[in-house]
């Protein structure tokens, strides 16, 4: 007769209860935040004085900021990847990312010993076995895995092995339900705005990162299309070892750089004024070569890397010559494919927005399907704002940071019914890019710099034509009759 393990049962029940427990202290968590916001509206709105409405909204952005930093710090997991989203220069109140940006880069890592369990299961041979050398402590933790340095045996190659952490895609998967009902709930009280199906897009993109062989395809297809469709890839994507890739371990090249929100202080140390003219020329170069990939991967190809935050992103030397700095792109559970359709419609939609053209982004909505109702008189340039606030990364003159659900703004006077579950990889992208020029001190348009990209999408695709010689030098197009 066998004894009973109460410490294995003990820990099993703990497991089963632990959704339920994140569960009661999001809900918790989200309603304190929501209702505080509630009742702080109907204090402020008796105030007159707009100096003292301002002073009063900071105090209350500053509380706010609190209990969003101890819910996204407590939880982890998938509200890593929210404090990711919100410490965004342009996309919440300053005293929000001044208390998230601190939480981007710190999941908390999983003990060696178990990381060593996951790792040689998966591989099928111990540690000692396929590296010579494997360091022990992580490079990095993030809200689904780590990565630890090593090196393998025989080539003396220098790796990274990205491990995932044991049972987090149960927790995470939890997480996202939970915030696809609170965003069913604001979308019918307060915010007029597809959330459900952004939230719906999530949750397929978060269920595609748990299996890492799928990321080894997207970084290879990645970089074979950057790699041939330019001299010199504007980008650096690392080399996977096939024979080390399994669902839950990735082993690839490692890419020695520094974290691109570090360039400032790395200039500094090597005596370079952050504010100088080298500093800036180095900035916007770093941030041209970032964004002319995703306007190729974007409008040309329609597979792109969806996640661009700043631990993504390294500032590497050039080996031809020291003081060229190179951009590495790093982490590929994130990627997307826009049908042509979706693709040839966001084409328009940006050479619209370049253009300033209020009617041309109105009819890629509508070509995109993303459905709007008016609740303002100028409907089309308030049409034309709402797309340059989702889908540009430049600010308006005068500005650091977007308020996008503000009273003014205009997501509040045209209401977005329906928004292709697609096109949210694509939001997210252009929101990272404008939060990385805006923590930069860049203020760019992804659109200018896209729309010659969208007019060859275009060409390419046979649905337009160039028109005479003299329209042609000017880059313009006419749509072919009856396509």
């Amino acid at each position: 007769m066998h004894g009973f393990d109460f410490k294995e049962i003990q820990e099993k029940i703990s497991e089963s209860f632990r959704p339920w427990q994140r569960s009661f202290q999001f809900w918790v968590r989200a309603t304190n935040i929501y209702t505080g916001y509630k009742v702080f509206q109907l204090r402020v709105s008796l105030v007159k004085d707009a100096k003292k409405q301002e002073e009063m909204w900071e105090r209350q952005h500053e509380q706010a900021a609190d209990k969003i930093y101890f819910m996204c710090s407590d939880l982890g997991g998938f509200f890593l990847k929210i404090a990711q989203l919100l410490a965004k220069p342009d996309m919440a109140p300053a005293a929000w990312v001044k208390k998230l940006v601190t939480l981007c880069d710190q999941a908390p890592a999983t003990p060696f010993d178990a990381i060593q369990l996951v790792l040689e299961k998966e591989l099928g041979k111990s540690i000692g076995e396929i590296f010579e050398t494997f360091d022990e402590k992580p490079l990095g933790s993030a809200s689904i895995a780590q990565v630890h340095r090593a090196r393998v045996k025989g080539n003396k190659m220098n790796v990274v092995v990205k491990v995932q952490h044991p049972g987090i895609e149960r927790l995470m998967m939890t997480d996202i339900r939970n915030l696809q009902l609170f965003a069913l709930y604001m979308q019918r009280t307060d915010i007029k705005f597809d959330l459900h199906s952004i939230t719906k897009e999530m949750e397929k993109q978060i269920g595609y990162e748990f299996d890492f062989k799928r990321e080894a395809n997207a970084m290879e297809r990645i970089r074979c299309f950057l790699y041939e469709n330019n001299k010199k890839s504007p980008v650096l994507v690392p080399r996977v070892l096939r024979d080390m890739v399994t669902k839950r371990v990735l082993v690839m090249e490692y890419i020695n750089g520094i974290p691109i929100l570090s360039i400032g202080d790395e200039m500094a140390k090597r005596g370079i004024n952050p504010h100088g003219k080298i500093a800036e020329a180095a900035k916007h170069n770093i941030l041209n070569s970032l964004s002319r990939a995703y306007g190729q991967m974007i409008l040309k190809s329609g597979f792109f890397h969806a996640d661009p935050h700043p631990g993504n992103i390294l500032i590497c030397k050039g080996q031809e010559a020291s003081h060229i700095l190179l951009v590495a792109l790093l982490d590929y559970g994130q990627v997307k494919e826009l049908p042509d359709k979706l693709r040839l419609g966001y084409a328009n939609l940006v050479i619209a927005m370049a253009d300033d053209n209020a009617s041309g982004v109105s009819q890629s909505f509508w070509e995109m399907g993303l459905h709007t109702v008016a609740k303002c008189e100028n409907e089309q340039q308030e049409l034309l704002r709402l797309a340059q606030t989702l889908f540009d990364t430049k600010m308006p003159a005068g500005q650091t940071v977007l308020q996008p659900f503000s009273d003014d703004s205009s997501i509040k006077k045209i209401a977005v019914e329906t928004f292709p579950e697609e096109l949210f990889s694509v939001l997210r992208t252009v929101v990272l890019l404008r939060g990385l020029s805006v923590g930069m001190g860049v203020n760019y348009s992804c659109a200018e710099q896209w729309r010659s990209m969208a007019e060859e999408a275009l060409f390419a695709s046979g649905r337009v034509t160039r028109d005479g010689k003299e329209r042609s030098r000017r880059r313009t197009f006419r749509i072919r009759a009856g396509i």
